[in-house]
């Protein structure tokens, strides 16, 4: 037991010697580290020495102080406009309030003894006249829907009709002239048919040269190349008798008489469209012309009665303006 205790005194020892020396100046000492922090530390931005980030917080403020700004100015000038609406009312209530002091001033200065029946009442009832120009203005109006060229019916109309006719009638006889002249072209009708040549001749190319000109060549060509026309009528013609430019003079001609016999056609339908007797016993016409005379009659009562009518609005004015003052 003894050695033991003194291993472990001696154990002991040197170990007691190593912790509690303080003169070796080898071991160097603890330093004991903190880490608190101060108060002013704790809330500083870390970016108050940041320069872009100042630079940004100055453009921000600037630009809300700038919105803020403009803001601002159109609210000041809503509140203006408000403002001034409102002074407008209640300068107009003032104003009808004073009128409605002067007027109950004036009538308190009248004869209190005026009973209730002597007082004039006045009672809206529509006139002869406003009913005859209401209905004037109604058949005014269905007449210029229905016939609104009445406004100069007098003799355009006429005139027009008359032309219109004339010109059909000139466009019928010319094509009629120049499909059977083509008929009748040594043979052409037969060999090209007569349905084809009506089928050409219409009211643009009846009087055209050189559509007639170009119909008669292309047959020419096409039908006379074959060699089981080669003995038509048409095709023995153009190649015996005639010379092509012979042909042609003929085919213009056929053009030129169309037109002139159509021109002298409608010349004649306007003559006598537009004569006296045929005008007067056209019934068109004549109807026309009661419906002018109609419209006519109602115009004048409708002028009449509107001259009236602003007349008497007049009088009531200047009277009510009267009572007013």
């Amino acid at each position: 037991m003894k050695v033991h205790y003194i291993n472990i005194l001696l154990f002991a020892l040197p170990l007691n010697i190593l912790i509690n020396t303080h003169k070796n100046p080898s071991i160097t000492s603890h330093k004991k580290t903190n880490r608190s922090l101060c108060e002013c530390d704790l809330y500083m931005p870390n970016y108050d020495n940041d320069a872009e980030m100042k630079t940004l917080m100055q453009q921000f403020d600037d630009r809300t102080s700038q919105k803020f700004q403009e803001y601002e100015e159109l609210m000041q000038e809503k509140r203006q406009k408000r403002k001034d609406q409102c002074d407008k009312e209640i300068q107009k209530i003032i104003l009808k309030d004073k009128l409605e002091k002067e007027l109950m001033d004036k009538f308190s200065t009248l004869q209190t003894g005026i009973q209730n029946d002597a007082i004039p009442t006045c009672v809206c009832e529509k006139s002869l006249a406003d009913k005859v120009e209401k209905n004037c203005m109604k058949c005014g109006g269905i007449l210029g829907t229905a016939v609104p060229e009445l406004g100069a019916i007098g003799g355009t109309v006429v005139y027009a009709a008359a032309v219109k006719s004339a010109t059909d009638l000139g466009i019928k006889i010319g094509i009629q002239t120049a499909v059977s002249d083509l008929k009748g072209l040594s043979g052409l009708g037969k060999l090209i048919g007569s349905t084809k040549i009506e089928n050409f001749v219409t009211s643009t190319n009846y009087f055209n040269k050189m559509d007639i000109v170009n119909f008669v060549q292309e047959a020419n060509i096409t039908m006379c190349s074959d060699r089981n026309n080669a003995n038509k009528v048409f095709c023995s013609y153009v190649k015996y008798s005639v010379t092509p430019p012979e042909l042609f003079q003929r085919a213009a001609s056929i053009a030129e008489q169309a037109h002139s016999i159509g021109a002298e056609a409608a010349k004649a339908e306007f003559t006598s469209a537009t004569a006296s007797t045929a005008f007067l016993s056209n019934p068109i016409i004549l109807s026309a012309i009661v419906i002018a005379c109609i419209v006519a009659i109602l115009l004048a009562i409708y002028l009449i009665l509107r001259y009236r009518r602003k007349k008497k609005m007049k009088k009531k004015l200047q009277y009510i303006k009267l009572l007013k003052e």
